[in-house]
């Protein structure tokens, strides 16, 4: 038996679905759809892993923050999956199979909280507190990756604004760890 979503989903579904479908039809057009892609996949890990391995060499003083980095986002992943679990919404392009076109195959069934954009605002604060002049480069990828989340039909915008706020709060986690 499949665990059943809360009653709250089912409404902001259908509040958010249209504007999901609208979007989503975008990513038909073949450059769009390939910009999303890509940030898509930047956003799994690569750039992340990359930001915490080179903070040695972009901080020399500081290279312990690795370390921090590290457990927070560690600590993150583990959150995100319990709240993913737990709260077991699915996909836009699942619930709506005709009116939401998927632009990328997902990793699972479920959207709720967008573990992608959770990273990639979590690190734009940590790149904002630690190495500011990174954010020029930070901050654009980390905006296309959440728009990338809803635009391939993986997430509601919910989802997504969910995902940046749990991120936010784990990024003062760390400050304030590190702090």
């Amino acid at each position: 038996m499949r665990p059943r979503p809360l009653a709250v989903f089912d409404r902001l579904d259908l509040l958010e679905w249209r504007f999901c479908q609208r979007i989503t039809l975008l990513s038909l057009y073949r450059p769009w759809r390939l910009t999303l892609q890509a940030a898509s996949r930047l956003g799994d890990w690569p750039i992340w892993v990359l930001l915490i391995v080179a903070q040695p060499w972009l901080q020399p003083n500081y290279g312990w923050r690795m370390v921090q980095y590290t457990a927070i986002a560690l600590i993150a992943i583990i959150v995100y999956r319990l709240l993913k679990r737990r709260l077991c919404r699915e996909r836009p392009f699942i619930t709506y199979r005709n009116g939401v076109h998927c632009g990328e195959p997902a990793r699972d069934r479920y959207s709720f909280p967008s573990g992608h954009t959770m990273h990639a605002v979590m690190f734009s604060v940590l790149v904002a507190a630690h190495t500011p002049w990174l954010l020029p480069v930070v901050l654009p990828l980390a905006l296309l990756i959440a728009i990338s989340r809803v635009g391939l039909g993986l997430h509601y915008v919910s989802d997504v604004l969910a995902g940046g706020v749990l991120g936010y709060g784990f990024a003062l986690l760390s400050i304030y760890w590190m702090g």
